[in-house]
């Protein structure tokens, strides 16, 4: 083949999937476009749609792409020489792009399906550890300063009034007041005398039906984070919360919520500027929520490997924790992030096979997880370094995950894996901690149990084992093998027992449906003492009431979910009670 049409082949190519990347972020953006409209029509299923609509645009973008590129490409598709060149040409093409991250890792997702790629394949694909987001950051990103001049009350006023709703607002000057007391209480805390600015991202954050005003709070020695939680009420819209410390903040942007609704002119700048709020929080996980899961799984993919390129000597280890029936778990101590692979074989009392655990995690993937459900990434053909195992745990995966398992050389192939966040599981933080702690536990772990089923979720198996303490203490649910949807159950009472035999048996004196589900033997498998059994009775005894739960099937009959607020009741705003209320 002459050069030339060698040069034009690699130049078609390059130029497609810049197209297609950039079509794709165009799509993205009309989908994210449209949370206004649904929060002005208290659409929250609506909000909802457009999530799962966005997480499965980008597949079927880089679907799209590669159909063009067999076109383009021919019998030349899988030239490995012609992808060097493409690869090349392709990031000087997109040198000068914001957010040229987003590009690489588009980039990447084509090559490795086309390619089946195991591992890192540097020819043909951008290095992770070379797709660094934050290190020539030249657009700030998009935002206004609003200066108080001793009247914090009028800039909150000031602040709503600018937000381009097509509705009123039910009371502006009641929200501002409102506003104005609580930023003043949490400066006050804080040892400052007043609020000199306020600073917030000119682009409104959508999620779960509501809409949040992000950014930062100003005084002479210190910032705080100025987060207003707008919501839709009957006579328009009402400011509902405000949130000014850093670990409500965290848990809003956490890994445990659908993704944000934002059309953010640049992704990179948004992330930095986040960061100056949650300086702890890690990049993967801002990406994540923001809607751009496949740049937060480079990221993950990136700390976790420069850990195991670096100096550290620690070892993948199997997680603490209670072994699982259906998952092999393990970790490496140094980086936050378990890997769970599915065992070849399930224990007999798992009436399910592997079919059943993969449609689970797509279930909770594109549910509204309402703070207490794990954000799980699927990952493919992950290279290990062979020698980072323990003997104990590659003497397992041998034994229990061979069949997703593959030895190359000095590296071990994972095929299929999922990787998450590592908690502290809800057992071991009980024992491990002093007993207010403890209890204060308990009573989440009971809370998550009715958030879940206010989103449509019955988490299946109750005991403590499968659920997980996050560092700002919330309980988190994280095993889906027998998760279900509040609609696929039909919840019982005990039927009465002939005898004190049969009340006492193991086996049921009556006939159990496969989707029967009976609260009354609740403490029967959560695994709690006798203490923290009557502890979660006397605050949460509802969770073993049919009754409690068949009402809250009456209320999800329409396919919606029931409102469970991202932060907790001190977040809220209290206004002055009205004459006569």
């Amino acid at each position: 083949m002459a050069e030339s049409s060698r040069a034009r082949l690699i130049r078609g190519a390059a130029a497609l999937l810049k197209d297609a990347f950039e079509d794709y972020n165009a799509s993205f953006s009309d989908i994210t476009r449209r949370a206004r409209r649904r929060f002005e029509n208290a659409d929250r299923a609506g909000m909802q749609r457009d999530v799962i609509a966005r997480l499965t645009l980008y597949d079927r973008s880089a679907d799209r792409a590669i159909d063009r590129l067999e076109q383009h490409l021919s019998e030349r598709l899988f030239s490995r020489t012609l992808w060097r060149d493409i690869r090349r040409l392709y990031g000087e093409l997109i040198e000068d792009q914001i957010d040229a991250e987003l590009y690489k890792t588009f980039f990447n997702t084509v090559t490795r399906r086309m390619f089946k790629t195991r591992g890192v394949d540097s020819a043909i694909e951008f290095v992770a550890l070379d797709i660094e987001p934050t290190d020539r950051i030249t657009h700030p990103v998009a935002r206004h300063t609003y200066s108080v001049s001793d009247d914090l009350e009028r800039a909150f006023a000031q602040i709503l009034d600018d937000q381009d709703f097509s509705l009123p607002y039910g009371d502006l000057a009641a929200d501002a007041a409102a506003l104005a007391e609580r930023l003043g209480q949490s400066f006050s805390e804080h040892g400052e005398a007043r609020v000199l600015a306020i600073e917030l991202l000119d682009t409104v954050f959508y999620r779960e039906g509501r809409a949040y005003l992000v950014g930062r709070a100003i005084g002479s020695g210190r910032y705080l984070p100025c987060v207003i939680a707008l919501r839709r009420v009957d006579d328009g819209i009402r400011a509902e919360a405000l949130l000014t410390r850093r670990q409500q903040v965290s848990i809003l942007f956490g890994y445990t919520f659908s993704y944000f609704l934002v059309d953010l002119e640049t992704v990179g700048d948004a992330v930095v500027f986040l960061r100056t709020l949650l300086p702890d929080k890690p990049t993967d996980e801002l990406y994540t929520v923001l809607g751009r899961a496949k740049q937060g799984k480079t990221e993950r993919y990136r700390v976790f490997f420069r850990h195991l390129q670096g100096s550290s000597k620690d070892n993948l280890v199997e997680a603490d924790g209670v072994r699982g029936l259906v998952m092999l778990v393990f970790t490496l101590p140094g980086v936050p992030v378990v890997f769970k692979l599915i065992r070849d074989r399930f224990a007999p009392v798992k009436k399910f096979g592997r079919r059943q655990v993969l449609d689970r995690y797509r279930l909770v993937f594109r549910h509204d997880r309402v703070g207490r459900l794990i954000d799980a990434q699927e990952f493919r053909d992950l290279r290990f370094p062979l020698a980072r195992f323990s003997p104990a745990l590659l003497e397992e995966l041998q034994a229990e995950c061979a069949r997703i398992i593959q030895f190359d050389g000095d590296s071990l192939v994972i095929r299929h894996c999922y990787v998450e966040r590592r908690l502290r599981p809800l057992d071991l933080y009980v024992s491990e901690n002093d007993e207010a702690t403890s209890r204060s536990a308990v009573l989440d772990y009971g809370q998550a149990l009715v958030d879940l089923a206010r989103s449509n979720i019955f988490a299946g198996d109750l005991l403590l084992k499968n659920f997980g303490v996050t560092r700002s203490g919330r309980v988190i649910f994280y095993d889906y093998d027998e998760l279900r949807l509040m609609s696929e159950c039909r919840f019982r009472r005990l039927p009465p027992s002939r005898d004190d035999l049969h009340e006492f048996s193991d086996e049921p004196w009556f006939h159990v449906g496969d989707n029967d589900v009976f609260p009354e033997q609740f403490p029967r498998f959560m695994g709690l003492s006798e203490p923290h059994l009557a502890l979660l009775e006397e605050r949460h005894g509802h969770v073993f009431d049919p009754a409690w739960w068949q009402d809250v099937q009456d209320r999800l009959k329409d396919g919606g979910t029931l409102d469970v607020p991202p932060f907790a009741s001190d977040a809220l705003l209290q206004r002055p009670r009205q004459p006569g209320g």
